[in-house]
């Protein structure tokens, strides 16, 4: 009881809300958690990028476990693909969280905001073009790399840059969403364990717990969105959002 009486639970309703907001999201589309949490907390509730991170890299140890093992259970998982993106994966998820926590935050924050508006851009480009024309798999190291080190510095987009681009380039969907997802759950370990090491823990319990309240209560509600919402809709509409509020914060913070 002592415990609960040190939270203040009217302070996390704001990340019970950013938190249902990203996993509607994510349930629909299977991707963009992070970049969602992240670009709220950072352009909206002012929270420090590698902080912001931090929080929604331990709520997704818990989310893509689940995810993972649910890919497993399915034969969903390419292990050759698997392996082609887990070692660059980590790999980039350590230099980004390491570089996040080792720049001033006022100067990282305009520049994480400009690469989520960014990723709002591919989304919005997506949903126009959708379906995706098809073409064979290449450059997958590279890509983990790439997508390890931007999902730590961005606090998201390892589903939006790796899933996406396999897709474009041909790879089986099915097999690519259960292998990316589930190499997510290594990088997100990586990560988190990166930025403890480097931040620590401080101010951490309640926002996460704000978080997992509100994932959980929007779990059901993105199976619904998943199933009615048509996926070209779904894109242009976060896409969209995602833009518009990455580029208000991103002015905000430049001003």
């Amino acid at each position: 009881m002592d415990f609960l009486a040190g939270f203040d639970f009217a302070a996390l309703f704001p990340f019970i809300a950013v938190g249902f907001a990203a996993q509607m999201v994510d349930g629909a589309l299977g991707m963009a958690f992070g970049v969602i949490a992240n670009t709220l907390m950072v352009g909206v509730l002012g929270v420090p990028p590698a902080l912001a991170s931090q929080r929604v890299h331990i709520v997704e140890c818990f989310t893509t476990a689940t995810s993972g093992i649910s890919h497993l259970i399915h034969g969903n998982i390419d292990k050759k693909l698997f392996f082609r993106l887990l070692l660059p994966g980590m790999a980039g998820g350590i230099l980004g969280a390491y570089a996040l926590t080792s720049l001033d935050a006022s100067v990282v924050k305009p520049w994480v905001l400009l690469y989520l508006t960014g990723i709002g851009v591919y989304l919005l480009m997506r949903g126009i073009l959708y379906p995706p024309r098809i073409r064979e798999a290449k450059h997958v190291a590279p890509l983990g790399l790439a997508g390890g080190f931007l999902d730590a510095v961005g606090g998201g987009g390892w589903g939006p840059v790796v899933t996406s681009n396999l897709l474009i380039q041909g790879a089986d969907p099915r097999k690519v969403v259960g292998t990316v997802n589930t190499v997510e759950f290594f990088l997100t370990l990586t990560v988190s364990a990166t930025f403890i090491w480097q931040i620590g823990v401080a101010d951490l319990a309640g926002a996460t717990l704000g978080f997992l309240i509100g994932g959980i209560a929007a779990a059901p509600f993105g199976a619904w969105a998943a199933k009615h919402i048509p996926a070209k809709a779904m894109l242009i509409m976060v896409g969209t959002i995602l833009t518009l509020t990455s580029l208000y914060g991103a002015y905000s913070a430049f001003s």
